[in-house]
């Protein structure tokens, strides 16, 4: 297939500073502020990259090693929710204590150069029990989520105390709390209020007073001492607009909520075909119906999906791949600051008096959320492959952000069933730019893309590319791309990152499954050596490029210094330089670049090519687990404390068939799952000290020809079930090593 864009006659959207409202200035004179199409650090474009952890759904001795794994994977934006029921369970009771621990939390997160944007609420949803609304709420007489006095007195007192745990962190202090989100989706969306749930299944209230409930929020955390240099609001759904508050928007391709009711097909969505976000006067196949002009406001997210829950009803292994994918087309589309939930996977706390706080189609403890860091900090390949991705807008954002999107015509009546036609469109000032190009359809499987042609037309050039691409995957290809004053016309390659190495400018590019990775420099510029490392050169200038293959992009990680280093464990670098592995395995294999990098830190086994190897390793462990059948679909599970001495964790991995999971330990739930064909992973770190008891595994099991008799002249139910199905195929342990590099 041939294909055309044509950018002659591009004009650009003239930008508008969002004044006031949108800015903010730190002591020293560090200034961030938002135009209308991006966000501004000193007066150059910034971009964001926020990933959404759960302070209080986390043990607080896991927050700053799973913060740093955040920011060494490119994020550098952190949001929480402060959900009210965690911190406000009882009336007038607040508990800002261990997991609860705002205050610790932010610091930490200020200590690794990560800001915060907080999700106040009072409505969260998240999947918490009511949205986050403590039951006591409606034992009085008003309505939630209103601008009635009771509800607003209430809600004052919340950010009262809030604004206490935070007093002194925000930007303008010194401290990293940049946003706020006010509510969220204020007139969308509700949550089941889970005291009626199976019996009348009545709704929070969504709310019905629009603006007037986002400016009275936003007067009270003003009031309560909380300043940000800016608001926020989910903007989907119709949601409640103000032009205070910058909105925010998502996407999810797998979406349980369908399935609440019952069990069902999902159908494939549009989150993975390009749309135009920042231009008027366009119509889109999702649900963007902004309250705005979209040249008004940046197009910024805060809830693509970087994960998803299963539900009862709707159980699925979540495709790791679709969340760089969904970047992709985020990016692609205009977005200019990017924002997954959830980035990190947690735990839910329980309540005060052993209840569980959770919504009632979820599991009860687990919020793995099948994310890039799951809930025990396990790195999964989604974490891997946005890395890259990540650098991409760190390295390259300033120029990306001014770029514009222009779609191929058609791209309006493409339609997600359509698995033949290329997706693709530019982002482009009208002479450069990168051609975006997606090969990932949810619930559906694309074909590999052979030699389909693609030319970019600009009233200079026409840049023809032939693209070849793997199933699942997605490019980002540069046109017109200026290398320190070398002309990199195109490239079958994705620019990852640039730094000066050793003294020398270094660019990186990543070869995306199923291209080859030609590059086509201006005429006089000359190449010389081999990959993965050549030079280019052009009168006085010369670059090095560096060209890795997806994998090698996978295992690639940024430290402080510029330097490269390549591992398939958790690189972790401090404040200080320091590093360090999280590794499941005790001995690991390191590249890096330039080779003497990890010289002294490890032991240098040989070179290949540009990059030194080294091995880093510790004394091998096992954490042997005894399994006894203790009754019907029960079993005992035994760990020998001892075993963990000198590990970081270790990890129970539960093999099973059934329907779901729970797993017992003083008596107490501390991790369910729903089956669903994975491997369920439950962390011990956090209880160590009670490991000399025995861990009581339950399944319940799958159920045929259930049935449920009334008939009876008593106060009375029975089941009789034609048959059950339940086995556990195997638990073990996989130990969780740190590993220090250096002395």
């Amino acid at each position: 297939m041939e294909y055309t864009i044509d950018l002659k006659g591009f004009t650009p959207v003239p930008l508008h500073s969002l004044g006031n409202g949108f800015s903010g200035t730190g002591p020293g004179g560090e200034r961030l502020s938002f135009n209308s199409f991006f966000m501004e650090r000193n007066g150059a474009p910034f971009f964001p990259v926020s990933g959404e952890l759960h302070y209080s759904r986390m043990d607080p001795e896991r927050w700053e090693r799973e913060l740093v794994k955040m920011r060494m994977g490119g994020v550098n934006v952190v949001s929480t929710y402060v959900f009210w029921n965690h911190v406000e369970e009882e009336e007038g009771v607040f508990d800002f204590s261990g997991r609860r621990d705002l205050r610790r939390f932010v610091k930490l997160c200020a200590r690794h150069g990560l800001y915060v944007i907080l999700r106040i609420g009072p409505f969260a949803h998240g999947e918490a029990r009511n949205g986050g609304l403590p039951d006591w709420l409606y034992g009085k007489p008003f309505e939630v989520r209103t601008t009635q006095a009771g509800f607003m007195d209430c809600v004052q007192r919340l950010y009262s105390h809030i604004a206490e745990q935070v007093k002194d962190l925000f930007f303008e202090n010194g401290g990293p709390v940049i946003g706020l989100q006010l509510d969220n989706e204020y007139m969308h969306a509700g949550a089941v209020w889970e005291m009626t749930t199976g019996v009348s299944n009545e709704w929070v209230f969504a709310g019905n007073e629009g603006e007037d409930y986002l400016l009275k929020l936003r007067e009270l955390a003003l009031s309560c001492g909380m300043k940000p240099v800016f608001f926020t609001a989910t903007a989907w759904g119709g949601a409640a607009y103000s032009e205070k508050v910058l909105p925010l928007w998502g996407g999810y391709a797998y979406r349980p909520w369908l399935f609440y009711r019952g069990r069902g097909e999902h159908p494939a969505t549009e989150e993975y075909l390009y749309e135009d976000y920042h231009h008027n006067g366009r119509t889109y196949l999702d649900d963007f119906a902004p309250a705005y002009s979209p040249e008004d406001r940046p197009y910024a997210c805060c809830e693509m999906g970087g994960g998803m829950m299963c539900s009862y009803y709707y159980r699925f292994v979540f495709p790791l791949e679709s969340v760089d994918a969904l970047a992709n087309i985020k990016l692609g589309s205009g977005c200019n600051f990017l924002g997954y939930y959830m980035f990190h996977g947690g735990t839910n706390p329980l309540g005060r008096h052993g209840g569980y706080l959770n919504e009632a189609q979820v599991t009860k403890r687990s919020y793995d959320y099948q994310a890039a860091l799951g809930e025990f900090g396990q790195v999964r390949a989604s974490y891997s492959r946005l890395k890259a991705l990540h650098f991409f807008t760190r390295f390259f954002g300033q120029r990306l952000a001014s770029m514009e999107t222009v779609l191929p015509e058609g791209a309006g009546e493409m339609q997600p069933g359509n698995l033949d036609a290329l997706r693709f469109c530019v982002r482009t000032d009208g002479k450069s730019g990168f051609l975006f190009i997606n090969n990932f359809q949810d619930h559906r499987t694309m074909p590999e893309r052979v030699h389909e042609k693609v030319t970019v037309k600009t009233e200079d050039a026409a840049y023809p590319f032939d693209i070849s691409l793997a199933s699942g995957e997605n490019a980002i290809l540069p046109f017109h791309f200026d290398m320190d004053g070398i002309l990199l016309e195109q490239a079958a390659a994705q620019a990852v990152l640039r730094e000066e190495i050793r003294g020398r400018v270094t660019y990186v590019f990543l070869v995306p499954e199923g291209m080859d990775g030609t590059f086509l420099f201006e005429d006089g510029a000359a190449c010389t050596g081999d990959r993965p490392r050549f030079t280019v050169k052009k009168g006085e200038r010369e670059v090095d490029v560096l060209v890795l293959k997806r994998q090698e992009a996978e295992e690639m990680f940024v430290l402080r210094d510029g330097s490269l280093v390549f591992t398939d464990a958790a690189l972790l670098e401090d404040e200080k330089g320091n590093l360090r592995l999280e590794s499941t395995k005790a001995r690991n294999t390191l590249r890096c670049y330039p080779p003497e990098r990890l010289e002294g830190m490890a032991e240098r086994l040989n070179d290949e090519g540009p990059f030194g190897v080294y091995l880093a390793c510790t004394e091998e462990k096992t954490v042997p687990v005894q399994v006894e059948a203790a009754a019907p679909f029960r079993w005992k599970l035994k760990v020998e404390e001892d075993a963990l001495e000198g590990l970081w964790d270790a990890r129970l991995q539960i093999r099973y068939m059934g329907d779901t999971g729970a797993l017992f330990l003083r008596g107490e739930m501390i991790s369910d799952n729903f089956s669903n064909g994975d491997v369920w992973e439950v962390g011990l770190r956090e209880h160590r000290g009670d490991l000399h008891q025995d861990m009581v595994l339950k399944i319940a099991p799958l159920r045929e020809g259930s049935e449920v008799f009334v008939d009876s002249p008593m106060a009375a139910r029975s089941e009789k079930v034609r048959n059950t199905r339940a086995e556990l195929y195997g638990v073990s342990a996989v130990c969780v090593y740190d590993i220090k590099l250096g002395k």
